[in-house]
């Protein structure tokens, strides 16, 4: 026994070339193999993976010394059973599920064919194939967070000259699932370039403060319109359901100065208001004053113009008397006065028609009375 063999097992050279099946030796033309002995290698294969055993089975024509143990033939059982088998491989590959909230686009021959409704669907395999996507779920897309690998998508120019870090979410889905997969070859990617293009347009158009402080909503919404439209007009299938402003602050280098300057501006505002309103307080008080004195003026003017027109009723109503009756008149003005100006002053009654005593003794009834009254209130 010798051990030149190229695996240095045991054995003689000769003798395992016989054993091998096809071999040829040294010097022979190789052989072509004929169509009989193929057909023959794939029964016995079949036969192997059935469950049999390989081998001729000692039929006539069988190679003897094969190193093949025989084995039953091939019945029509077991060729029912392989053809059931293979049924339902073929109806395992062709029927799929498809969830509530998916669809399914059914490709023949790689072209579109038919759109898969929810629950049991089948597409004949392999003439038909079918790829299953998402319609309701809401995918997102962030822009200026940095996650993308650039860190300055989020910085964008004003309309002003001034530079703002922005940072926003994009939210959509998908809407049409024959469009979305054959118009867009990288729609995650599609929706973030065409966003970021948006906003620097929307940006452009802006000023810094209104950016910073109340125009975000009027923005987001903006943002939106012009998003959706740009990918209608690509037929990308796809809707977008909201926008998400999340940030709207100045660079990182300035972000100090900035936050200055928005104290010094709310500082100025404060003080404005103040003095607007001490102004305010001022003008209201100086318009009622001014107001008070008119009204003290209209009242006084109406006095007058009142005691004036009574003055002259009064005169006119005694000018028709006297010259009704002048004497009578005359002497009841007379004592009228004369009854005004010594009704408030001490008098002494004089007559000279009496002897020349001058002086008349007369009964002060006003200090009677008045010496009366101080004693009641004393008492």
């Amino acid at each position: 026994m010798s051990n030149n063999g190229p695996w240095g097992g045991g054995g003689d050279d000769k003798d395992r070339e016989e054993r091998r099946p096809g071999a040829r030796r040294p010097g022979e033309t190789p052989a072509i193999p004929e169509i009989e002995d193929i057909m023959k290698k794939g029964s016995e294969q079949l036969r192997v993976l059935m469950g049999g055993k390989g081998g001729s089975g000692g039929r006539p024509g069988g190679r003897p010394g094969g190193g093949v143990p025989s084995g039953p033939a091939l019945t029509g059982s077991t060729l029912g059973l392989a053809a059931l088998a293979v049924a339902g491989l073929w109806a395992y590959a062709s029927f799929y599920t498809v969830k509530p909230e998916e669809r399914s686009v059914e490709l023949m021959f790689g072209q579109y064919s038919a759109i898969g409704n929810p629950g049991l669907n089948f597409a004949p395999w392999p003439v038909v194939t079918a790829e299953i996507v998402p319609v309701t779920r809401e995918q997102t897309v962030d822009i200026g967070t940095g996650r993308g690998g650039d860190m300055d998508t989020g910085l964008m120019l004003t309309g002003d000259q001034n530079i703002v870090d922005i940072e926003f979410q994009v939210v959509w889905n998908i809407t049409d699932p024959a469009k979305y997969l054959f118009n867009l070859a990288e729609p995650e990617d599609t929706i973030r370039a065409v966003s970021e293009s948006a906003m620097r347009d929307i940006i452009a158009r802006s000023e810094l403060a209104p950016i910073l402080n109340r125009d975000r909503g009027a923005i987001a919404a903006d943002l939106r319109q012009a998003v959706q439209g740009t990918l209608d007009s690509y037929g990308a299938g796809i809707n977008i359901v909201r926008v998400n402003f999340n940030r709207a602050d100045p660079p990182r280098e300035v972000i100090d100065s900035f936050r200055e300057v928005q104290a010094a501006q709310q500082e100025r505002d404060r003080l404005e208001k103040e003095a607007d309103a001490y102004a305010n307080k001022v003008t209201a008080g100086a318009r009622g004053e001014a107001a008070q004195l008119k009204e003290e003026a209209e009242a006084y003017r109406a006095q007058i113009v009142n005691r004036a027109q009574g003055d002259a009723a009064r005169f006119t109503s005694v000018y028709d008397e006297y010259v009704k009756a002048p004497e009578v008149t005359k002497r009841r003005m007379f004592l009228e006065t004369m009854g005004k100006i010594l009704g408030s002053v001490d008098k002494v009654i004089v007559d000279q028609t009496q002897g020349g005593q001058g002086v008349v003794p007369y009964l002060p009834l006003d200090q009677l009375k008045k010496s009366q009254t101080t004693a009641g209130g004393t008492n």
